[in-house]
């Protein structure tokens, strides 16, 4: 727009330049014209001679004058066409050194794109490395809690069926609970069994006048002793559940965090590489552009 607004104003200034040029022609023509009919009359003052027949100068003359005219015009025209051709090469040469500038700044930000780009690459791949050995850390700690678990099946001698799944997320209060049914059930079972087994043979002293002695084979206390490994055995399992819990979650929280780390690194990573394609495209049509004005500042340069 600001080099429109002066070609114009040169263009301007050029016409009024030819105007005046014009009017200048036009005066002397006149200044001329007056001459000759001065010469004229002092011709005629000067007493009788012998009459001469101009006429043919008179159309040389003006063959002559209308020549330059044209020939002025012409000049006129050239100067004009010679200062616009200036002008559009000014034009020119200063997009050139815009644009040129504008490439300069360009790879300036795609050269530190690429480092980014690089520090990311790298980031990710720390960050992956963390995952990597989060998960190993939560299988090591899955096998362990499995072998605790067998162990406390092994004490209670009963079948307790503990899974695990693969997945972070683990249910660790369903299985405890379940535990403590089984743990439960096998204690009242066993109180059930020792109180028909005394209350049987209680009835049969009744009926013979005596109590037998308890076959060693059956403890004297069974429910206390079920009630004492049953509180012990909720004690571990609680203990269990408290810091394998409180791991799970750690590990959980990290794998959490790392995630989001990685989504948002992606997420850079995509805009960086949206905004590298962008700025390449500039850079391909800005060298394009550069091309251009190179050839025709050549092409007027050979002129």
């Amino acid at each position: 727009g600001i080099f429109l607004a002066g070609e114009k104003e040169t263009m301007q200034n050029l016409n009024d330049r030819l105007a005046a040029y014009l009017d200048k022609v036009r005066a002397l023509e006149e200044a001329n014209t007056d001459l000759e009919v001065k010469i004229r009359e002092w011709y005629k003052k000067q007493g009788p001679g012998p009459d001469r027949d101009y006429s043919p100068y008179y159309r040389t003359i003006e063959e002559l004058r209308n020549k330059v005219l044209v020939a002025t015009v012409d000049n006129a025209n050239l100067l004009l066409q010679i200062d616009n051709a200036r002008l559009t090469a000014d034009d020119f040469r200063t997009k050139f050194e815009t644009e040129q500038a504008l490439r300069l700044s360009v790879e300036a930000d795609i050269n530190g794109l690429r480092r980014v780009l690089d520090e990311l690459t790298l980031a990710r791949a720390d960050l992956e490395m963390q995952i990597e050995n989060l998960k190993e850390e939560l299988a090591y700690l899955k096998k362990n809690h499995e072998e605790e678990m067998n162990a406390l099946r092994g004490q209670v001698g009963g079948e307790i069926s503990v899974e695990m799944d693969a997945a972070p997320g683990i249910d660790l209060t369903k299985i405890l609970a379940e535990m403590r049914e089984q743990y439960e059930s096998l204690a009242d079972k066993n109180r059930r069994d020792a109180e028909q087994w005394f209350f049987s043979k209680e009835r049969g002293a009744g009926e013979a006048g005596l109590l037998p002695s308890l076959p060693p084979s059956v403890p004297p206390e069974p429910v206390p002793l079920l009630c004492t490994q049953k509180a012990a055995l909720e004690g571990t399992l609680a203990d269990t559940e408290a810091r394998y819990g409180t791991q799970l979650a750690q590990l959980q929280g990290l794998i959490t965090g790392v995630e989001e780390q990685l989504a948002e690194l992606r997420c850079d990573m995509e805009r960086q590489n949206h905004e590298y394609r962008v700025l390449l495209d500039v850079k391909c049509r800005l060298e394009q552009e550069i091309a251009t004005y190179r050839r025709l500042l050549e092409g007027e340069d050979a002129q």
